[in-house]
């Protein structure tokens, strides 16, 4: 799917379609000066029909006023919603809005939605902060058509259309977390460990996949993967671990970077009859509200969401002001957290 956007209209542009002239234009979409009420019909029939979108960046800027900008994740609520809308997303959020504010930019927090799309038409912001877009991200595809700013948080899942840059990032180092968990089961004592991914083709589950291929490799272990729709939810990490169980009960571990899949793993564990962390280890990527709550607490990463929240702010405000110059940031090194779920075999 091509993300390239079009040629932005401009004021000229509508100031020809409707017949006047940019000034009138300017005055009539920015409820400024005498325009009478049928020109001004006019004038916004005219952008309307060329999708033009009145640039106030500079003018904000210049002037104090607050810039709109939206945070957005496109999982879905199956994964994104549940214990976890006050987990990651709601984490970033609260950093975010007051980095945000700071800088008199005013936060809006798209919640997640059951299809992952969100009805972006009805934002009128400014910019956008995007947590880990897949490739051929709706959200993001959208936000680059209209020529807005935007910041992920996480690397994109793809480059962008006719050999285009990335749009710019702050790297959660995804491949270098899940080395985390892997090297910190298999210290732990786990000899066949398996895997549990998101089958969404976005960055964090390439390079964590990627990460498992080459420890299984380097031990000698056939690789054991299920890839996992993220509309499934906990019930998907069940069954997939259910299945996995089945065909291979020697697993003594999973690493399930997807809270909302390993809980449904710690579920099929359970349900097999077998113990945690005595008979088969779990662990989990985000340090979120599943990984503290679940029975047993799984062990999990600590990721410094504060900080990255910090640098998509500051890299976002950076892109509103029209310096491009930086478009990646390195986050923190993330930091493993153990728990019963991993607890060392006596």
């Amino acid at each position: 799917m091509s993300t390239n956007p079009s040629p932005r209209a401009n004021i000229k542009d509508v100031a020809r379609e409707a017949g006047v002239s940019p000034t009138t234009v300017s005055h009539a979409l920015n409820a400024r000066g005498q325009v009478d009420a049928e020109t001004r019909a006019r004038v916004e029939r005219a952008a309307l029909k060329l999708g033009y979108r009145p640039n106030r960046n500079a003018q904000r800027l210049r002037t104090g006023e607050a810039h709109m900008i939206v945070l957005l994740s496109s999982m879905p609520f199956a994964v994104a919603g549940g214990p976890s809308r006050l987990g990651f997303l709601m984490e970033v959020a609260a950093v975010a809005a007051a980095e945000a504010l700071d800088r008199r930019l005013a936060l809006v927090l798209a919640p997640p939605m059951e299809t992952g799309r969100v009805p972006m038409e009805l934002l009128d912001v400014d910019g956008a902060l995007v947590i880990e877009p897949s490739a051929g991200d709706p959200n993001m595809a959208y936000l680059l058509r209209r020529g807005l700013p935007v910041v992920a948080i996480g690397k994109p899942a793809e480059e962008a259309a006719d050999g285009a840059a990335l749009p710019p990032y702050v790297d959660i180092h995804s491949g270098q977390t899940t080395r985390l968990l892997l090297e910190h089961l298999h210290a732990q004592g786990a000899r066949k460990v398996a895997m549990i991914l998101g089958s969404a083709q976005r960055n964090s589950y390439v390079e964590g996949r990627a990460a498992y291929l080459a420890f299984a490799a380097g031990r000698g272990q056939a690789p054991l993967l299920s890839l996992v729709d993220e509309v499934e939810g906990e019930n998907g990490g069940r069954k997939a671990a259910l299945a996995l169980l089945a065909e291979h009960p020697d697993i003594d571990a999973f690493c399930v970077p997807v809270d909302a899949f390993a809980t449904g793993t710690v579920a099929a564990i359970l349900e097999s009859g077998r113990r945690i962390p005595d008979d088969v280890m779990v662990a989990t990527r985000y340090d979120g509200v599943r990984a503290r709550t679940c029975v047993p607490p799984l062990t999990a990463v600590d990721l410094h969401l504060d900080e990255i929240a910090q640098q998509a702010i500051a890299l976002l405000f950076d892109h509103l002001r029209g310096d491009t110059s930086r478009r990646q940031v390195d986050g923190p090194v993330a930091q493993l957290v153990p728990r019963l779920s991993t607890a060392r075999r006596g």
